[in-house]
């Protein structure tokens, strides 16, 4: 199940690496993934009134951080197809259930 959703944010990538002459090696997977993290708590700290708001109301910020907060996960899956990682096999042993995505 997850595998399939892998492919999907692979193949998004792969489009938006080739239109902005993007290299995606090994090192690019992490570092894009600790970016997404980075953004991800720049969204909270607008959201929880801990940064600047930018003229953005609850409900922009709150989609911020949705948005934000996705990019993380297809960084997350990214990191883990591009690392030949059993994620489904991982959810099951750590989590102790069956991933349904």
């Amino acid at each position: 199940m997850l595998s399939q959703l892998m492919q999907q944010f692979e193949l998004a990538s792969q489009k938006y690496a080739l239109a902005n002459g993007i290299e995606r090696d090994p090192d690019w997977y992490l570092l894009k993934l600790q970016e997404e993290v980075g953004e991800v708590t720049q969204a909270w700290n607008r959201l929880s009134g801990r940064g600047r708001r930018k003229g953005k109301t609850a409900e922009e910020m709150r989609q911020d951080l949705s948005d934000e907060t996705a990019d993380l996960l297809g960084h997350v899956l990214l990191l883990a197809h591009n690392s030949g990682l059993d994620l489904e096999a991982s959810i099951q042993r750590k989590w102790r259930f069956e991933p349904a995505i």
